[in-house]
């Protein structure tokens, strides 16, 4: 019996490999299934086939597994999408190490496709998509294989290299079909039926919001260009980036090493309310991404609202409550991998001041002054302002002055007994945290009331939203100005509020952000909806002023319904060219009419055949049991195979060479049988 095609098993193995990659790369399966996955997908490509020794004992291992499992689903510690898809891919590793055969073969297959629709539930992201491509292909191109090793006589030659060519055509073909299947089919969001929630580019990243901000150390954050929130605004500014701050919460104590807030009264609802709202709101539909790392909900300047908050975890995606804590923060009382949201905030020029409601003890938080204050900062401070008794004129003047006299550092070694000291008077340089606290302190010593914010600043314009990075981290200070509220004042230089990382980092990390969300928009979040849509869009004509409604053009298609019309036309006119000019349809026909030409021949002959038996199944038959037909099936069969599916034509009168051997033959094993029947017949002539 022939052994099986290696290639072909290489190709199965690497597809269901693919496919475990569907599920692993959303982050979710225990570290022991990834790793007996990994294990046994190095045996297999070595041809190391464990289970075909000891296929009772792997049985009665997987039995156990699923027990245990059951157990984990039971008791709440993996939830049912997690566990069906590490059984899965431990009933993939059971297969690709038994003994290969037709059966081992499809379960290996269909616990493929398993895995993919697994991480189809898991996560959908970028990376999901190139796992499920590689497992089409090359499942695709392992299972045409093992057709053709069928159809090929025993002791003969599998042509791979003949057949490798169509075989790959054909599979573009078929992931060509797939993808048109996709966008014109009606179909249902794929978000609508499970968790969407992935690890990402990485591991996650710290958002840099906690209960105190601590002054001292090197700035790391804004060194990270990890894509943190994405962003889409109502009115749009439609700008390349935004000049433009998103607030997570603020600070009103300072004890000279760290913020920190008077407590404030917690609440939980589903919107929180910050500020009363105006007729002109700035609407934010926000996603704070994996990489985020926090459950602080971020929003343009000044938030009004926040709610409409959905966490998405690892077991599907959830409405949450949001929770209100000191300094205006609002967090998800959910953990989760990812959120989505919605924001409404107060335009630049809207004056909360009026609605502003502070409690008596957080005014005087905000003139408080570090107990061991250095005595040389309220004196430099008068002496910058020289005088100034206007609040937002004397938070600018000190502005001002921080830019000009001070550098910009993220290289901070180390922490200080007095940091704001070693910043104003020693070193003069800093980061944002060191800019921002010395203005509010300085502000504070002359009697003007400010506080600390942390956020983000900026925005980059990404396919019709707005992204912010990790490195975007900033901080800044609001001074409270009579009739206005608190007004933003940031004494940071403006080249370093946003990312300080490495800008051919950025433009790679843009590229795939920007192709990540091309595929969620046309892939994960495709649906009936964008059907329609894509349809109106190449048929609908333009809307035109109301006095030209009646003209002839305007009742006609618009020109990208003729282009894609002419393109459409100019595509099937090109295959169909190619079609005609394939020399392959001949040479299949040719086949097709030899292989009739020989059925009728072993018909006439009356060749003992199985019913439904094929050609290469007789010849395979024959030539196990040293028939004397085989050396004349076995040459043609081959020539046969060849020509209607390898892409080698029958050269001319090798069709009829093959008959007439084969028909010669027929003669010779039908003169052989002719004394034997005659022997047969003479018994019993003689005894009627």
């Amino acid at each position: 019996m022939r052994q099986p095609l290696r290639l072909r098993l290489v190709l199965r193995d690497l597809a269901a490999g693919a496919a475990f990659g569907a599920m692993a790369v959303s982050g979710q399966l225990p570290v022991w299934a990834l790793a007996v996955f990994l294990l046994t997908l190095v045996l297999a490509l070595c041809n190391v086939r464990l289970v075909a020794r000891h296929a009772r004992l792997s049985a009665l291992l997987l039995l156990v597994t699923a027990v245990l499992l059951g157990l984990q689903l039971t008791s709440g510690a993996m939830n049912a999408v997690v566990v069906a898809c590490s059984f899965a891919g431990l009933i993939a590793a059971q297969r690709m190490l038994s003994t290969p055969d037709g059966a081992a073969d499809g379960q290996t297959h269909l616990t493929g496709l398993l895995m993919v629709a697994g991480g189809a539930a898991l996560s959908g992201d970028m990376t999901y998509a190139l796992c499920l491509i590689a497992f089409g292909v090359l499942a695709s191109l392992s299972l045409a294989l093992g057709v053709v090793e069928a159809a090929v006589p025993d002791g003969e030659p599998v042509p791979v290299r003949a057949v490798l060519r169509p075989l790959s055509g054909g599979v573009a073909f078929a992931v060509a079909g797939a993808v048109a299947f996709f966008v014109l089919f009606p179909r249902l969001n794929w978000a609508m039926v499970g968790p969407r929630s992935a690890p990402g580019l990485g591991a996650a990243s710290s958002a840099g919001f906690s209960d105190t901000v601590r002054l001292g150390g090197a700035g790391t954050i804004k060194s990270n260009p990890r894509v943190v929130l994405r962003a889409t605004l109502t009115p749009d500014p439609g700008r390349d980036a935004l000049d433009a701050y998103w607030v997570g919460r603020t600070y009103d104590t300072f004890d000279g090493q760290e913020w920190t807030n008077v407590a404030g009264a917690q609440r939980t609802e589903r919107q929180i309310t910050l500020h009363p709202a105006t007729d002109t709101l700035l609407h934010q539909r926000v996603e704070l991404l994996p990489a985020y790392g926090g459950r602080t909900l971020i929003s343009l300047e000044t938030p009004s609202r926040l709610g409409n908050a959905v966490a998405h975890t690892p077991t599907g995606t959830r409405s949450s409550t949001v929770q209100l804590h000191g300094g205006s923060e609002v967090r998800f009382t959910l953990t989760a991998t990812s959120y989505t949201y919605e924001a409404y905030s107060l335009p630049p020029d809207a004056k909360a001041g009026t609605h502003l409601n502070l409690l008596q003890a957080e005014s005087d938080q905000l003139l408080a002054l570090p107990e061991h204050l250095d005595p040389r900062v309220a004196q430099l401070a008068a002496r910058v302002l020289a005088g100034e008794k206007e609040p937002l004129a004397a938070a600018r003047k000190l502005t001002a002055w921080l830019q000009r006299d001070y550098a910009y550092t993220l290289e901070l070694a180390g922490n200080s007994e007095d940091p704001l000291a070693d910043f104003l008077f020693v070193r003069k340089a800093g980061h944002c945290e060191h800019f921002a606290t010395a203005l509010t302190v300085l502000l504070r010593s002359q009697g003007f009331s400010a506080r600390l914010a942390t956020g983000f600043f900026g925005g980059a314009r990404l396919d019709g939203g707005y992204i912010v990075r990790a490195g975007d981290a900033h901080a800044w200070t609001h001074v409270l100005v009579p009739g206005r509220g608190f007004v933003t004042v940031d004494a940071t230089p403006p080249s370093h509020r946003t990312s300080q990382a490495s800008a051919l980092l950025e433009q790679v990390l843009a590229l795939y952000e920007a192709v990540e969300a091309r595929w969620r928009n046309s892939v994960v979040d495709y649906s009936f909806r964008d059907q329609f849509e894509l349809a109106s869009a190449l048929v609908r004509p333009p809307r035109r002023p109301a006095q030209a409604s009646n003209t002839l053009s305007s009742r006609l298609p618009p020109a990208r319904a003729w282009l894609t019309a002419l393109g459409v036309a100019f595509i099937v006119w090109r295959v169909s060219r190619f079609l005609a000019r394939r020399p392959r349809r001949a040479p299949r026909m040719e086949a097709t009419r030899l292989l009739d030409r020989v059925d009728a021949q072993l018909a006439r002959f009356r060749v003992p055949r199985f019913e439904d038996e094929s050609l290469e199944e007789l010849t395979t038959r024959f030539a196990r049991e040293g028939h004397p037909l085989a050396l004349a099936l076995v040459p043609l069969t081959r020539r046969y195979l060849e020509a209607r599916f390898g892409g080698r034509a029958l050269r001319e009168g090798e069709a009829e060479h093959l008959l007439n051997t084969l028909r010669r033959a027929l003669e010779a094993e039908a003169a052989r049988r002719a004394p034997k029947a005659a022997e047969q017949a003479g018994p019993t002539a003689r005894a009627s």
